[in-house]
C-alpha cells in the first residue's frame, strides 16, 4: 500500500508530520486494507494542492478499474465529471438532476452571461 500510495519515503515518519495530501492518500490505503468492494468518499480531493488533487483522481480511477464501486461527493464540477459514472446534483437536500456527466451537459442551456464591472 506504502508503494501504490506513494507514502515509501515517508514510512518511517508520524502520520502528524504529513501534508495534507499524504495524510489523505494514507487514510484511502488504511480503509483499502480489507478491500472493501465499496467505498464512500466524502470529498477526498478537498483543501489538496492541484498536483495532490491530480494524484489522488488517479487512484480513484484505478480502484474503479479494479472493480471497486465508489460514491463520492463532490462541490468540484470537473472532478465528478473526471471520475464519475453518474452523477446526482443535490439542492437543499432534494435531487434536482441526475445523469451521466454527458446527459447533465446536454440540459444546460449554451447562453452566456458576461459581466462588466465598473470601477
Amino acid at each position: 500500500m506504502l508503494e501504490e500510495f506513494d507514502l515509501i519515503e515517508a514510512a518511517d515518519r508520524p502520520a502528524k508530520t504529513y501534508s495534507g495530501g499524504m495524510r489523505r492518500r494514507l487514510d484511502l490505503a488504511v480503509s483499502l486494507i480489507a478491500a472493501p468492494p465499496v467505498i464512500f468518499l466524502d470529498e477526498p480531493t478537498t483543501g489538496l494542492d492541484p498536483r495532490s488533487r491530480l494524484a489522488m483522481w488517479e487512484i480513484i480511477k484505478n480502484l474503479m478499474a479494479a472493480g471497486t464501486s465508489i460514491l463520492l461527493t463532490t462541490q468540484y464540477l470537473e472532478e465528478a465529471d473526471q471520475l464519475a459514472d453518474r452523477i446526482v446534483v443535490i439542492d437543499g437536500g432534494k435531487v434536482i438532476a441526475e445523469g451521466t456527466a454527458t446527459e447533465l451537459k446536454s440540459k444546460v442551456d449554451k447562453d452566456r452571461l458576461e459581466l462588466t464591472f465598473n470601477r
